[in-house]
């Protein structure tokens, strides 16, 4: 119990501003989430179990849970961060092949696991495996040229087979551009050289265009959406085109918070995927606005840590969970301002979901160790 009482002192005393920072910031954005799937999840949740509150209790429990986890991984010391990064990587793509094989098919995608008394989604945890991994590998580079080319050929290998398991055999476009971007990002900035870049673009941009050709349906969003004003007998632009009305409606001020019309079982997924326009339609300009801003200031509250980590595996780290939020964030985003296609892709923080919520808390825990661990590295040279 002492133990307990001192690693908890140490994790949350005399902590740099940027610590305190970001945890505020997580912190007023899962709570701000959790009123947001109130308001946005009450008339389906009624329609479903006659209790308007049971999605908001659910997403409230999954906080308390992503919340501890967070905690939990913030005291944990960076060096088994290290050396379980590996086994982390086997267990979340050992889980996603299950998933693959054995998993539960929602909305065409096979990227849910039935574990009894709920349906979890490995892939969310995935992208921290991934990210754990590359940070470890990429840190080991050096100026040897062949030693370089073999821990790029690792983590090539591994990428491709963790998209393979989602993108392909998951049938979750969306979950796979959100990896791919985040390890290329973290790719670039980790020094990869710009030749294995470019054949990588090259080679993703190729790979997307046929997952689309492939699929029939994703052919028909895609086409819907190069083509907004064509007509649309099947139905696929009503999500968009209803999440629209909703951010139209919602002027600069908004409706007020709980006063969505469109909420009424207009727009699909309206608690997770699009909860943006609800945002948009009850919150106005100003709350979209802050929400960008929310996001903004977590991304540079990150940027901030990572720039003053002193070494590159507590670097890698960092940005790769920055990346993750913030580019999953922005793709959400754009998905439901037009932008891109309908990805069905969350918004980290606020969409209603377990797995998504509990992954990218715990995803901000590994930052915070990171600092952590830096503050206590600095209290100590000082001292």
């Amino acid at each position: 119990m002492t133990d307990l009482k001192q690693i908890t002192s140490q994790s949350f005393r005399a902590q740099s501003r940027q610590f305190y920072l970001l945890l505020g910031l997580t912190i007023l954005t899962v709570l701000f989430g959790l009123a947001m799937v109130a308001s946005a999840s009450a008339v389906d949740s009624f329609k479903e179990t006659a209790n308007a509150g049971s999605t908001f209790l659910r997403q409230g429990l999954f906080a308390i849970i992503g919340m501890a986890s967070m905690f939990i991984v913030s005291i944990l010391p960076i060096g088994l961060f290290r050396r379980t990064s590996l086994v982390a990587l086997y267990i979340t793509l050992g889980l996603q092949l299950v998933t693959v094989l054995f998993g539960v098919e929602i909305n065409g995608n096979r990227n849910w696991l039935d574990i009894g008394f709920t349906n979890i989604q490995p892939s969310e945890f995935l992208k921290l495996g991934l990210i754990l991994a590359f940070a470890n590998q990429l840190a080991q580079l050096t100026d040897d040229p062949l030693r370089n080319r073999q821990i790029w050929g690792r983590v090539f290998m591994f990428s491709v087979g963790a998209l393979a398991l989602v993108a392909v055999l998951g049938k979750d476009l969306g979950t796979g551009v959100v990896m791919a971007v985040t390890l290329i990002g973290l790719f670039l900035i980790a020094g990869m050289p710009w030749a294995y870049f470019l054949g990588i673009a090259l080679a993703g941009v190729v790979a997307a265009f046929g997952l689309v050709m492939i699929s029939p349906s994703r052919l028909i969003r895609f086409s819907a959406w190069l083509n907004p004003g064509a007509a649309d007998p099947m139905g696929v632009m009503w999500q968009y085109e209803k999440g629209t009305w909703a951010l139209a409606s919602g002027g600069i001020w908004g409706t007020g918070l709980g006063r969505s019309k469109l909420k009424w079982s207009w727009i699909p997924e309206v608690e997770n995927d699009f909860i943006f326009a609800v945002i948009g339609e009850e919150l106005g300009l100003i709350g979209a606005l802050f929400v960008v801003l929310l996001f903004f200031a977590l991304g540079l509250t990150m940027f901030s840590i990572a720039k003053h980590q002193n070494n590159a595996f507590s670097r890698n780290l960092v940005v790769g969970v920055m990346l993750w939020v913030v580019l999953q964030a922005f793709i959400n985003i754009s998905v439901v301002l037009g932008l891109l296609p309908v990805l069905g892709v969350p918004l980290p923080l606020i969409s209603a979901g377990g797995s998504s919520l509990i992954a990218t808390l715990a995803g901000i825990g590994v930052v915070l160790a990171v600092e952590r661990d830096r503050t206590l590295k600095l209290g100590r040279s000082n001292g």
